[in-house]
């Protein structure tokens, strides 16, 4: 048999193996060189330049290149590990470790530069498409073309082509360090499986699931005052980070141990073949993953916590504008007003008008005010806050010795929460005026223009407003001390309206905005970032789910013998597929569902610093980030059932 048939026999014999291994490498060639192309094509300009997702791109494209790179060194290893007996023969029949080694090059060769020239057709093929759903979300008004890259080609070819340089290093440094009695071994050789749980590890087990706790219980405190000063804040989040990273480790390493042997010990030692198969072997093979679980768990969690976090961002978009705007549109010039509503007339536009008097008044709100913030310059007892009159709202009423207070911002209020009641004192120009605080609205009444960078606005009696209008201070005025207000009355026309604002002018004037204008901002902002965390945590997704399923395929084969006598004992295929089933359920599930935690208490702790909506952006990337999880352990119980079919 010539080398060129053994190369190609080898090939053949090794494919069925490494399908999982060719589709993950398919997909990173695909998703980066679409990356790079949206980089080169011309039609991006217009989304570049409006966002400056240049940078962004390219960034990403690194990331997304560490990624695969780690992916494809450990998944390499595991697959010369494999073959590690196949290697010690060829040694024995006379082959020198270089002839094995350009062997295995070339079978690599074939395999991984197939797969990428294939990856870069699919790429190619769904580039357009990435170009549209991006387009989508950030809310360009562009066609998308297809457009091949002569650039992005090139760039593709040479970091996969480094990529491929360095996994065929390790695998001559493997080679070269072996002989011929440890290549025999390398893959027979498991972690110790009787060994009893040490009273070690059961203080390993219990400290790894405190400090997870107390990690969780920390940044559930995080913004809620505890901390004082911004060096608190900063070692705070630094002491959750290492807490829990930390903590994953410990629990990998001897909590699941651990809590199964307490199992175990329920039932005085008597499984069934289900807890045979699954409980008994993830106690001892959980251990000596540890490093790499807690790495996948981590990097999960991230992944999910970013995309959350990105996603509450744009979900929130629209409630967030009408935060800043409080209308359709916000002037702050009555001549402007006027020229707005004859433009919207003119085009049969139908609005409904809401005018309001704002005068800015300096505040004492020391007794009603909690600075939880060192760090952050805020004094209570010398602040600017706007005032209007209740004449303007049919819905509120108060006292001509009372106040009440609206539209204070949810950051604003974690950071500086108010009391449900108290008194504060507005200084005239003659004397102090003492008014009793009535709580605190959600409404947001007026533009983010006249809210002093996001502090509430004070509701008092019309007759103390016309007061504090003779005592006002010149000095802390605003330009404009009119809010005008328009809300179309048919939502089909608000674009033909934001056409009008657009035409006039106004949306280059700071005093004035449109809730569109802000939304789509938002959308914008936020956009390219969900779109970037989006791929690169699809990315992990897969290159981590392949990761685990590799892990199961070693398992399985080392197993093996063990299905061999379960069957010759009379346990049916079914009996032992369902253990398997509960087996994967856990060594899927356990990482899934501490990351899910891990994210949870991430963004729970400020996810008000990026939007208004928590619940349902969060739950939807949690629900499919799990889906396309599940599909791996699904493969795995299907790889499974094809070893136990060939175990009898």
């Amino acid at each position: 048999m010539s080398i060129n048939q053994l190369i190609l026999r080898n090939l053949k014999k090794n494919l069925k193996n490494y399908y999982l291994y060719v589709f993950a490498l398919i997909f990173s060639v695909a998703l980066y060189f679409a990356f790079v192309t949206l980089q080169y094509d011309p039609s991006t300009n217009e989304a570049k330049s409006s966002i400056k997702g240049a940078a962004s791109l390219r960034a990403a494209s690194v990331l997304l290149v560490a990624i695969v790179t780690v992916f494809l060194v450990y998944a390499n290893n595991i697959f010369i590990k494999r073959r590690s007996q196949e290697v010690g023969l060829f040694q024995l029949i006379g082959m020198t470790k270089d002839r094995i080694f350009r062997i295995l090059t070339a079978e690599n060769f074939i395999l991984y530069f197939g797969s990428l020239l294939f990856g870069i057709f699919i790429g190619f093929s769904v580039s357009r498409l990435i170009t549209m759903v991006l387009y989508k979300i950030i809310g360009v008004d562009t066609v998308a073309t297809l457009h091949f890259s002569t650039n992005a080609l090139i760039q593709t070819l040479i970091v996969f082509g480094a990529i491929y340089l360095l996994i065929m290093l390790t695998n001559y440094l493997f080679i070269k360090r072996q002989s011929i009695l440890s290549l025999f071994r390398v893959s027979s050789s498991t972690e110790e499986t009787v060994k009893r749980l040490s009273f070690f590890e059961m203080i390993i087990g219990i400290l790894g699931i405190i400090l997870i706790v107390i990690g969780y219980y920390v940044s559930s405190k995080l913004f809620g005052g505890d901390f004082t000063t911004m060096t608190e804040l900063f070692l705070a989040m630094i002491f959750i980070l290492g807490s829990v990273i930390i903590g994953t480790y410990l629990f990998y390493k001897g909590s699941v141990r651990f809590l199964f042997s307490l199992v175990r010990k329920k039932k005085d030692g008597y499984l069934n073949i289900n807890e045979v198969l699954s409980l008994s072997s993830i106690m001892f093979r959980m251990k000596s993953n540890a490093l790499l679980l807690t790495i996948i768990t981590t990097v999960s969690a991230l992944a999910i916590g970013l995309l959350s976090l990105s996603y509450i961002s744009y979900y929130s978009a629209e409630k967030t504008a009408h935060n800043q705007v409080a209308a359709d549109f916000s002037i702050t010039n009555s001549q402007d007003a006027d020229r707005f509503k004859a433009a919207l007339k003119a085009k049969n536009i139908g609005y409904r008008e809401k005018k309001i008097d704002v005068i800015q008044v300096e505040a004492n709100i020391k007794n009603i005010s909690e600075n939880k913030l060192d760090g952050v310059k805020f004094d209570p007892t010398v602040m600017t806050i706007s005032v209007v009159s209740d004449k303007d709202f049919n819905h509120i009423n108060v006292k001509p010795n009372e106040t009440v207070f609206t539209g204070y911002h949810d950051m604003m209020q974690k950071f500086m929460p108010l009391k449900d009641s108290g008194t504060i004192e507005f200084k005239g120009q003659s004397e102090g005026i003492s008014l009793d605080y009535q709580g605190l609205k959600k409404d947001f009444i007026v533009s983010w223009y006249f809210t002093n960078g996001g502090l509430p606005v004070a509701i008092v009696d019309e007759t103390l407003f016309e007061r504090l209008v003779k005592e006002q201070n010149p000095s802390i005025q605003k330009e404009s001390s009119v809010y005008f207000g328009f809300t179309i009355k048919d939502e089909d026309k608000i674009k033909a309206a934001n056409d009008r604002f657009h035409e006039l002018g106004f949306h280059n004037n700071q005093a004035h905005d449109s809730l569109l204008d802000m939304s789509t901002m938002q959308k914008q902002n936020m956009g390219l970032i969900m779109f970037i965390v989006a791929f690169l945590g699809l990315a992990f997704l897969v290159t981590s789910g392949c990761i685990l399923y590799f892990k199961q395929m070693d398992e399985s084969e080392d197993e093996k013998p063990n299905y061999t006598i379960l069957r010759k004992l009379g346990f049916t295929q079914g009996d032992l597929i369902k253990g398997i089933q509960a087996k994967q359920l856990f060594n899927f599930g356990i990482p899934l569902v501490v990351g899910l935690l891990h994210s949870y208490f991430a963004v729970q702790s400020g996810w008000f610093l990026f939007g208004a909506e928590l619940w349902t952006p969060m739950i939807m990337v949690m629900i499919l980030y799990t889906g396309l999880y599940s599909i791996f352990g699904f493969l795995s119980v299907l790889y499974y059932r094809k070893v136990i079919k060939a175990a009898l």
